[in-house]
């Protein structure tokens, strides 16, 4: 049975989560910065007129989006969204599990750290490219501008542990460690396809985890501290390891295949450029 956590205890969690989330978007926003995308994100015209929903007008929304009809109904304005505008609304999900926090150097990144920093840059990108973008699990709608972002960070702390409800059409990122039940992750994906979100899914491990440099007596614990397995020789465990994760990185690619996502794995000694570059090519290649 699931523990109980006091409320008291969630806010003192969310407080110190979003303590770290300024540095953050200050470490995206140089990322962002240094990774040029081209044309990407382009507005297109002409891609289908049909009506899809009036939506609350936000800062950064250009005038003659606004609905003057609509809006004089009410005491705020409303934009008019068409179908096609709805369909590059790109939906972000970052991993709240307990794995991700996880990081083997203690001057480098853990995976949750590398995970928010990647997601924000991709972020200010989309944004920047005039697209729409919203984080899985907050109940206010898409950003649509850049300036709006740091108010909004705290979207992040809404994730909830498995993605599902996309806004169908639209297109996705999933940033994961890929060591959660996997059937709930193929649950989500097989979700997202059924509504037609098109998207890409980031594996995002740390070195430890890839290569398993343990040897000896060694003492290993979940991230929660409930599961621990003590060892006298570590050294005999890497090679049955090592082939149980690549296992696990064949079924999540796999996964991804199955609904025409894209897949790849980073490790987080690498630098997150080449990761915001992968899926930038991954989504251009699913609109």
């Amino acid at each position: 049975m699931p523990q109980k956590v006091a409320p008291q205890a969630l806010g003192q969690k969310a407080a110190t989560l979003a303590a770290g989330l300024p540095p953050l978007l200050s470490d995206a926003r140089h990322l962002a910065d240094t990774v040029m995308l081209g044309d990407h994100g382009r507005r297109r015209a002409g891609q289908g007129d049909a009506f899809w929903q009036f939506r609350p007008a936000q800062p950064g929304d250009p005038a003659h989006r606004i609905d003057w009809r609509r809006s004089a109904r009410s005491d705020q304005a409303y934009i008019r969204d068409r179908e096609w505008q709805a369909a590059q609304t790109i939906t972000l999900w970052v991993d709240p599990a307990l794995s991700m926090r996880y990081g083997s150097d203690a001057n480098g990144p853990s995976k949750s750290t590398r995970a928010t920093v990647i997601a924000l840059a991709a972020a200010m990108l989309f944004l920047r490219a005039g697209e729409r973008v919203g984080f899985l699990g907050s109940a206010r709608a898409p950003l649509c501008a850049e300036a709006t972002l740091p108010d909004r960070l705290t979207d992040l702390l809404a994730a909830p542990e498995v993605p599902k409800d996309l806004r169908p059409r639209g297109r996705a990122i999933f940033l994961t460690d890929g060591l959660g039940d996997p059937n709930l992750l193929d649950a989500a994906l097989s979700q997202a396809a059924s509504r037609k979100v098109h998207g890409a899914l980031l594996q995002i491990l740390d070195p430890a985890e890839q290569d398993f440099p343990f040897a000896g007596r060694s003492l290993f614990q979940d991230m929660g501290a409930v599961l621990e397995m003590e060892t006298q020789e570590a050294a005999d465990l890497r090679a049955p390891y090592l082939k149980r994760l690549a296992a696990r990185k064949d079924a999540l690619a796999a996964m991804c295949r199955r609904r025409a996502w894209a897949y790849h794995c980073h490790d987080t000694s690498a630098p997150p450029s080449h990761a915001l570059l992968w899926l930038y090519h991954a989504l251009e290649a699913r609109r």
